[in-house]
């Protein structure tokens, strides 16, 4: 099975809990073991398809460096190293963020999160004002083209271009190690529904974390929960290939 599967995995809510602020997350030293194990045993057909920049996902899971599609999909590590960037409404995206900057400033407690290709409008301290905080998001894109908004967990992101995490998965599945195995993905939030879309058309098996609707064909409770599933399916893959090794013997 180890050699049949791709699999893909968001990070923020899924790998990691969520945090007050994006850049305090921290990842338990078992996930790191956890993805070390199964890039050795599926080949090294294990990527990140997640909100954040690539480069937060390097640092965050030092020493591992992976194939990671980042900010929805706008950007794409593959496995060879390559990198490929979507192309951006970069004037749109800056006034924007000047726009923001202002809301931010007005409202307490709301943070401003800064990408490449996008900037996400976190209001998870002032939950109260969810409704308040979307609408002036949406209010600041209005009469600007090429801009398109994602809805997370009391986080509203405004992305400067079309490229979607499932857009990301179907790309992945045309390369290698990817190509020719059944797509795996787990991610917690409405931000991956269209990816849950993507590996059921393939045929894959979709994980959705935490609570919520969802068109996944299976959930677990948390990240807790998510991790031992990670450690259980590291421990599984490599009981079949030490099988596999003594049958071949």
């Amino acid at each position: 099975m180890a050699g049949k599967t791709a699999l893909f995995l968001d990070f923020d809510g899924t790998l990691a809990e969520i945090v007050d602020h994006p850049e305090e997350v921290s990842v338990h030293s078992d996930i790191i073991s956890a993805l070390e194990r199964l890039c050795g045993t599926t080949g090294g057909a294990v990527a990140i398809v997640t909100g954040r920049a690539i480069q937060d996902i390097d640092h965050f899971l030092v020493p591992l460096k992976l194939p990671v599609a980042g900010v929805h999909g706008l950007e794409r590590r593959a496995a060879n190293g390559a990198i490929t960037s979507a192309t951006t409404n970069s004037e749109a995206l800056l006034e924007v963020s000047r726009r923001l900057e202002r809301l931010q400033s007005e409202i307490a407690g709301t943070q401003l999160e800064r990408k490449p290709g996008s900037v996400a409008f976190h209001y998870r301290k002032r939950p109260e004002l969810a409704e308040e905080c979307i609408a002036a998001v949406h209010h600041a894109i209005e009469g600007m083209e090429g801009l398109q908004i994602l809805h997370g967990k009391m986080v509203v992101e405004v992305k400067a271009g079309r490229a979607t995490k499932a857009d990301a998965i179907a790309e992945f599945m045309h390369e290698e190690p990817f190509e020719g195995r059944i797509p795996v993905f787990a991610g917690d939030d409405v931000t991956d529904e269209d990816a849950f879309g993507e590996i059921a058309r393939r045929g894959g098996i979709s994980i959705k974390i935490g609570g919520g609707d969802t068109t996944a064909g299976f959930r677990v409770a948390g990240t807790e929960d998510f991790r031992n599933w990670l450690l259980s399916l590291a421990t599984s893959f490599e009981g079949q290939m030490q099988l596999d090794k003594e049958a071949r013997s």
